[in-house]
């Protein structure tokens, strides 16, 4: 048996709102699609409902890109991430990233994973969250510590990203300033007080982690990586 028409398929998509707008794809491709439950998902976020939803349609467009099967693999993620479709090298930077937004650790980012990770973003967040999602983005290893060769690691990989070329020395002294003011008793590496006590102390450092325009919800991917507007100076993590 085709597929019927919809009384909705004279309408352009940009017209109609997310509901409508996934039903006439789903008619028109003879699809049965169960929209997520968008009140629960944005419950314990800073996002409206109506937020949600639009971001569902971004999510539906990154998650479509290259496997098309509704979830936000990591080759579909970097080129949301970094708006580039180039075979470049893998970034740790964009890695971590992905595993952090991953948190069923299965690989593939669903839609409620999508928006509980992107809400800790949300400029109207606690600080609080925002520090432990960047410790944990920094805690390369997953001990529970950074280690002054983890945060090395990401200062590179953010540099990378940033297309900001320093001396090998610069990036040691980035290093050796942060494990200085962070690492309080002297052990060599920054637990999570530690940090939480260090990004309090120096609040520019959780800078990035706040995304103005999530309060204006569009349909282009947030970035997370610092570009050519940020100076060495800002580079501390």
């Amino acid at each position: 048996m085709g597929c019927l028409p919809t009384k909705h398929v004279r309408d352009s998509p940009r017209s109609l709102g997310v509901h409508e707008a996934v039903a006439v794809s789903a008619e028109s491709s003879c699809e049965k699609v169960d929209l997520p439950d968008f009140l629960n998902i944005a419950t314990g976020t800073p996002f409206t409902v109506s937020e949600v939803e639009a971001l569902y349609d971004l999510f539906r467009k990154i998650s479509n890109s290259v496997i098309k099967d509704g979830l936000i693999h990591k080759e579909e993620f970097h080129v949301a991430l970094f708006r580039s479709k180039s075979k470049k090298k893998q970034n740790l930077f964009g890695d971590r990233v992905f595993d952090l937004f991953d948190q069923k650790g299965n690989g593939v980012i669903e839609f409620g994973e999508f928006i509980r990770s992107l809400s800790v973003f949300h400029p109207d967040t606690p600080e609080e969250q925002k520090a432990a999602f960047a410790f944990r983005l920094y805690d390369l290893r997953q001990t529970g510590f950074i280690e002054r060769h983890e945060l090395k690691e990401m200062v590179l990989a953010l540099l990378d990203e940033s297309n900001l070329d320093i001396t090998s020395d610069a990036v040691e002294m980035i290093v050796d300033t942060t494990f200085d003011q962070a690492d309080v008793n002297r052990d060599g590496r920054i637990d999570q007080e530690e940090w939480n006590v260090f990004t309090k102390d120096n609040p520019y450092v959780l800078r990035n982690m706040s995304l103005p325009y999530l309060k204006d919800i569009t349909m282009i991917f947030p970035s997370f990586v610092i570009h050519s507007e940020v100076s060495e100076a800002d580079m501390f993590v």
